[in-house]
């Protein structure tokens, strides 16, 4: 599964709100983060679907590859990961208004 999400943040600033989007899903889901420069590796599971895969942040867009969920879930997966990048790209809200956790 491939997913393009395009941005317009400075890529620091990127790297540094998908950091943050990585201790959330940490906190909330137990899916491991680790980077390693601007590329970022996860696994995890979260109910039945296995996460595993790489995100990497370029000047304009943010690339994610991971193992596909399979048809069932593949729709809901793509459509959680897509708000997520929205939510944690958007230049209006303050990384410190960025969820870390599900509280």
């Amino acid at each position: 599964m491939e997913i393009n999400y395009q941005h317009a943040l400075p890529v620091g600033d990127a790297r540094a709100r998908l950091e943050v989007l990585g201790e959330y899903l940490h906190n909330r889901h137990g899916i491991k983060v680790t980077w390693n420069g601007d590329k970022a590796r996860f696994a995890g599971k979260y109910l039945v679907v296995k996460i595993d895969g790489e995100m990497s942040v370029g000047p304009t867009a943010v690339q994610f590859k991971g193992e596909d969920p399979g048809f069932l879930w593949r729709k809901k997966a793509v459509e959680y990961i897509e708000g997520k990048l929205k939510a944690y790209l958007d230049p209006k809200v303050t990384i410190s208004d960025l969820p870390r956790s599900s509280k």
